[in-house]
């Protein structure tokens, strides 16, 4: 009896060993592709996720520099009355508020609202250049998820359609299939939480911008004002 116990001891143990062995080594790319078809269009959305995340981010924040020195030699052209060389300055700067002040320095002579709506509309135009494909974002936002939700339920409904046909209700034959699915609903999940975050921050960045454009402007209109004080 004893000799038995002592020769079955060593084969638990060899089998707990090579269980284990077994999940340390998971595939992890095997198992994701386990999510059916489902996996490939969310994949390809997290690669153009990641895409407009990094062009967005770079795009931004170079166009949102400010170059203090420019401003500084700007203002100084225009408290000399020199707006010749403060529109060559502008074209020779390539930054978004060079763009809109030379939309104002040119427009100097006529009445201050034409001045500040030509400003507001190249205003406009640059923050819209920051916004471009932001709408793919939200729409990979929205849209990730909902294709691991659809991947989940229609491999329930082919779990359920194949016990209708072959009379195997098992725990195994269900939870098998079962976390093979769950994982297209949490691929889609990880990817919609990526865009979403990525969207919302990119966003944030152009706000910021446009609160520190805001008060470019005003400290431009308050320069025009200085040579005549």
């Amino acid at each position: 009896m004893l000799k038995m116990l002592l020769l079955q001891i060593p084969a638990e143990v060899g089998m707990d060993s090579t269980l284990t062995a077994s999940v340390d080594s998971i595939n992890y790319f095997e198992l994701l592709l386990k999510g059916g078809i489902v996996i490939y269009p969310i994949m390809i959305l997290l690669f153009a996720t990641l895409y407009l995340m990094a062009e967005r981010y770079l795009f931004i924040k170079n166009a949102s520099r400010i170059d203090f020195g420019f401003l500084r030699s700007l203002k100084d052209n225009i408290l000399r009355g020199d707006m010749r060389s403060g529109i060559s300055l502008c074209k020779s700067t390539n930054l978004p508020i060079s763009r809109i002040l030379e939309k104002g320095i040119s427009r100097i002579g006529r009445p201050v609202k034409d001045i500040e709506s030509a400003m507001e509309i190249q205003s406009n135009l640059e923050i819209s250049k920051m916004e471009k494909n932001m709408g793919y974002l939200g729409l990979i936002a929205g849209v990730a998820p909902t294709l691991g939700f659809v991947g989940t339920i229609s491999g329930i409904i082919r779990i359920f359609y194949e016990i209708s046909v072959t009379g195997n209700f098992s725990i195994e034959t269900i939870s098998n299939g079962l976390y093979e699915k769950m994982i297209s609903s949490f691929s889609g999940l990880v990817v919609g939480l990526i865009a979403y975050s990525a969207y919302h921050s990119i966003n944030m960045m152009t706000d910021k911008f446009s609160i520190n454009l805001q008060a470019t402007v005003m400290d431009f209109l308050d320069t025009l004002n200085e040579p005549a004080s």
